[in-house]
């Protein structure tokens, strides 16, 4: 990556007991800003911590030695040197004198939006989200500058506080072609953002911090005239974002609603319920954790669907390697409180979808398994192959929010589907299942498991799920143990085994007829059967004697 941040200009506004420690300091290409408060010493701050300057302490004549040299700070106490990134920032006292100076290092980092260079040839409206600091508005410069000079569109930047094109009437050239318009006061931010859709015929609009309603509400009027965006704002999480009443309309608004009896019994949860209000002004939402690491939602309407209904979250995440190359990860957000429970800004638990491991549709097949099975389990962990192992379970009028939580607490192998037909399980209220015949019907034509509770109570739900899914029993097998000094045949026929116990025997009450195998394997398996509690029986000749694992025997 090219890096430009013209420091030599920062240092020359800056007192000589400041201004030398830094041009000889080892760390000054990483420098973030200088702080200079009255009566206190310079501090400089770095990624790794702050350092004092100097043992002097700042004066009233240090201060304006600054002031003198740097333009006019404007309404929101920002000012910055002409041609530069550069901000600085003032704080004042009661008399409206300034008694302290952030001097905030701005630079060009050419490169940085290759991680997302794909999303920005498709042309949809990104949002970037994250922490002061962690690179927003750097990014939005770069991507002003790709979608100017590189893809030829007209861009038009709202820079409030010449963050973005610096300070001056000549933009910084680090935005390329991209056209700069200044706004007087932050408090008109809104009204320059129409003005600018009104009268230069923008393709592109760049807006740097959102943060009212006024300016949320413009930034849907624009979306809505056919302008792409791209915009930030403060909030580390999609989450945080669904939650904040003023910035909610960007990604489509939140509204309670109230369902009937018969849709609240057929989704499983209460009869108000919060929904999304309308399409999202931005399609895709960027959250930054760090320079290089970056989560990106491709259909923000869809994700802000699965938060409000409580549902598990498929994000990517994409990160800078050392060597240039980028690396593109499936993840699953599962948020430990739904949106719809809870009005705080709640943490996520994140855990990777495996992709090492093939869901096997199967467990009577050809040959072909052994090779996938064989490629599979020599790079894979016992603790990976027992996460592919789920029930996709369909509740009916209970409610959703509490199994899903009871699943997440309990770290059960369950998926909540909201589409019957996939189902594997149907766990329903009895009252309410006995007047459904439609869903029995349904239920026994795809021969689908229902297990019914009295009433919709956390014991209950965890007393159904935990007979589902026979933990009582399911926790005396030691897969490690039983792994261990095992060939890799002898895994194979033991994943074979687990496999067709846990995916079809137990959750599906079928008898699964297991592959042919050499007499010592299939002692193996028998002993893994009989940990389950179930019943097995050898048949055929060999060398294609085989295993049948049966149902009939099981006690719950």
């Amino acid at each position: 990556m090219l890096i430009a941040d013209d420091l030599d200009k920062l240092l020359e506004i800056l007192p000589d007991f400041v201004r030398q420690p830094l041009e000889i300091h080892s760390k000054r290409k990483f420098l973030i800003e200088v702080v200079m408060d009255l009566g206190r010493r310079p501090e400089a701050r770095f990624p790794d911590g702050p350092q004092y300057l100097s043992h002097q302490t700042m004066s009233w004549q240090d201060l304006d030695y600054t002031i003198k040299r740097i333009g006019h700070f404007s309404g929101d106490n920002r000012s910055g040197i002409e041609r530069t990134l550069h901000r600085i920032s003032s704080i004042r006292n009661r008399k409206g004198n300034i008694v302290g100076l952030t001097c905030r290092v701005g630079r060009a980092i050419f490169g940085t939006i290759s991680i997302i260079r794909d999303l920005l040839e498709k042309g949809p409206s990104l949002l970037l989200l994250g922490k002061p600091g962690v690179g927003k508005t750097t990014a939005i410069r770069e991507i002003a500058r790709v979608l100017a000079d590189e893809m030829e569109k007209r861009v038009v930047i709202i820079d409030t506080s010449n963050e973005i094109a610096g300070d001056g009437d000549i933009p910084h050239p680090a935005i390329g072609r991209a056209r700069r318009m200044q706004v007087t006061r932050p408090e008109l931010q809104h009204q320059v953002m129409i003005e600018a859709v009104e009268n230069h015929m923008p393709e592109v609009i760049i807006i740097d911090e959102i943060g009212t309603e006024l300016e949320a509400l413009a930034a849907r009027t624009i979306a809505e005239r056919g302008v792409q965006l791209v915009g930030t704002a403060h909030g580390n999480y999609l989450e945080s974002l669904v939650k904040n009443p003023i910035l909610s309309d960007l990604i489509g608004g939140v509204q309670y609603v109230t369902l009937g009896d018969d849709e609240a019994k057929r989704r499983g949860s209460q009869k108000s319920i919060l929904e999304r209000k309308t399409f999202p002004a931005f399609q895709v939402a960027i959250e930054i954790h760090e320079r290089s690491n970056w989560i990106v939602h491709e259909k923000v309407d869809q994700a802000v669907d699965q938060l409000l209904q409580g549902a598990n979250l498929l994000i990517q995440r994409r990160k800078f390697n050392y060597d240039g190359s980028i690396k593109i990860q499936c993840e699953q957000y599962e948020p430990v409180n739904s949106v719809a429970q809870s009005a705080v800004h709640n943490r996520w638990n994140i855990s990777k979808v495996s992709t090492s491991i093939k869901r096997v549709n199967s467990i009577k097949t050809n040959d072909n398994v052994y090779i996938d099975f064989q490629r599979d389990i020599a790079s894979t962990s016992s603790k990976s192959i027992s996460n592919d192992l789920s029930i996709i379970l369909y509740a009916y009028a209970i409610n959703v929010q509490q199994v899903q939580a009871t699943i997440n607490t309990l770290k059960l192998p369950i998926i909540i589907t909201r589409d019957v037909i996939r189902a594997h399980i149907i766990l329903a209220l009895r009252s309410s299942i006995k007047q459904n015949t439609k869903l029995r019907q349904l239920a026994k034509a795809k021969k689908i498991t229902i297990y019914t509770i009295q009433s919709n109570s956390i014991s209950n739900i965890t007393k159904a799920l935990k007979q589902m899914l026979n933990v009582s029993i399911l926790e005396y097998v030691d897969w490690q143990k039983l792994c261990n000094n095992k060939n890799i045949i002898e895994l194979i026929a033991l994943l074979e085994t687990r496999m067709a116990i846990e995916k079809i025997v137990i959750p599906r009450k079928q008898s699964v007829e297991l592959i042919s195998r050499a007499p010592n394997i299939r002692r193996l398996q028998t002993q893994l059967i009989q940990t389950y509690n179930l019943r097995s029986r050898s048949f055929g000749e060999e060398p294609y004697r085989r295993l049948r694992v049966y149902y009939n025997n099981y006690r719950k």
